[in-house]
Parts: C-alpha cells; structure tokens; sequence
C-alpha cells in the first residue's frame, strides 16, 4: 500500500494557504480581536470546562485557529500537526496575533517520542481529524501516553454515520455507501475541492482516509485505560456536509433540513486518565 501520510500530507500542504486565505477561517479577526474564538471551540464552550492555567496539546491543529482559541481560555497549548505548510501558516498567524503557542511537526503515531515524553492536561482533537489515521485503537495509545494522571482528553468530531452516507445522491435519501467501521485498507477519495470557498485550483486530490464506528473509538479510549466522563451526539456539524439537502443553523454549522433528527451529524467525546 502506498504511504498514507505522504499522500494526504501533499493534499493538506496545497490546501493550507487558500484555508488561510479563506474568508471561512478569517484569520484577520484573530489579529484585530483578542478575545476572538473559533467556531468550533466556541460550540464546546458549556463542556470544556475551565481551561485556565493546564497544559494542553491539540494533535492534528492545522493552521491553529483552535488551538489559538484554547490558548485564549487560559491553557498553554502546542498544536501538532503533520503538514509543514500548515504549521509555516498557523506559526504566522501567531506571530501577528502575539498569542503564546507553539506548533510541531509530527505525525500523531510519533507525538509521544516528537514531545520528549511531556505529559499534559488536556489532549484537544477537533473536526475531521480522525479520518486520517488507520488505526484509532493506536491513536487512543497515544492520547492516553499523552495524559498525565488526572489529565483529559477532549475530542469532537464528524460523527461516523454521517462520513458512511452518500453525499452525491441529491434525492433526500440518506444512504449508507461507504465504510462505517475500520478497515485495513482505506477508502480512496480524489475530489479537486475543499472545504472553504476559494477559486484556487488543486492538482494533489487524491486522499487515503477510514471511517471508525463510534464503538469502536469508545472501546479504544477504554482500552488505553481511559475513563468515558461523558458521550454527547450532535445534530448539526460545522460545514455543509451533505450539499443541498443542508440549512445553515446560526453563523456556523448545518444540519439536515428534512427531518435532521435521523441522522447524528457530529459528536463530542470526553475522558479522564485515573489519577
């Protein structure tokens, strides 16, 4: 099998400036606006808890806009991520807003080792993180090597009914198409988009992406000796996942406008390392 990680590393590394550039991440704001928050942090406000003064790492932070948004409620963050372009853009984010983060390059699997053995207080994984890891058993080791005891992880993410739909149907019919648990071999997707509204033209749109079943990621952080502290399901997620059958629900998400009750769209996962 071809390497995932190179493939899908120069997909991101294309991507990363036009999301920069993009209105849909609006990086100005975050200069001009110190107390700014990104979207995503900003739904997870009522379970995240008070952030002040812990350590916290955010795996797979892309251009930084959520970790710089968790910096903000207080923690001292790193953000790692795999992309070098990605991180060249959210260490220049930084550097105009002045806020005190810091970002690795690494691949999850290596964070442990890229990290020197640091333990935190918080592990943060956002929106469509998963996706690109073979193996999400081998991801909650690492979260859990991550944690000190006492520490938390915090994860939301796309829910995985909603990544097994058939998205290009356009008939109002939800149909399961594409892989709800993990395989061995990935999915193979080559789509010349993204998500943000940009006119640049890609050439790298081949990725190598698994979907893990929601009992699958529970049992994984179980297995890594974490304690579930709570499992909630949303009916809303923060793209127009499903293109025209979705409605915009307040400034940044989107839920099924027929009946959105029959489809879990995103989740938010929490865990604690026993003390």
């Amino acid at each position: 099998m071809e390497d995932y990680r190179q493939v899908n590393r120069a997909n991101w590394d294309e991507r990363a400036p036009a999301h920069a550039a993009s209105a849909d991440y609006g990086l100005d704001r975050y200069v001009d606006d110190p107390a700014r928050l990104s979207e995503i942090v900003r739904f997870d406000l009522p379970r995240l808890g008070d952030l002040t003064g812990l350590r916290g790492v955010h795996l797979q932070c892309h251009i930084g806009t959520d970790t710089i948004s968790l910096s903000r409620l207080g923690a001292r963050m790193t953000g790692l991520d795999f992309s070098p372009a990605s991180l060249e853009q959210a260490r220049a984010l930084v550097a105009r807003t002045g806020d005190d983060v810091d970002f690795v390059e690494a691949d999850v699997y290596a964070a442990v080792d890229v990290l020197g053995g640091e333990q935190f207080d918080l592990v943060f994984t956002g929106i469509g993180a998963l996706c690109w890891l073979p193996s999400v058993r081998r991801w909650a080791q690492v979260v859990a090597a991550l944690l000190r005891p006492g520490g938390r992880l915090f994860l939301r993410e796309g829910h995985p009914v909603l990544w097994a739909l058939d998205d290009v149907r356009g008939d109002g019919v939800l149909a399961i198409e594409h892989p709800y648990v993990e395989r061995e071999q990935p999915t193979v997707w080559d789509d010349p988009g993204t998500y943000v509204q940009t006119d640049v033209a890609f050439t790298h749109n081949r990725t190598l992406e698994w979907n893990h079943g929601l009992g699958e990621i529970v049992t994984a952080v179980l297995d890594a000796g974490l304690q579930l502290t709570g499992l909630v399901e949303h009916d809303s997620v923060p793209w127009e996942a499903l293109p025209g059958l979705m409605e915009r629900v307040g400034l940044a998400e989107w839920r099924l406008s027929d009946r959105p009750e029959r489809l879990p769209h995103t989740y938010t996962l929490r865990a604690r390392k026993p003390a």
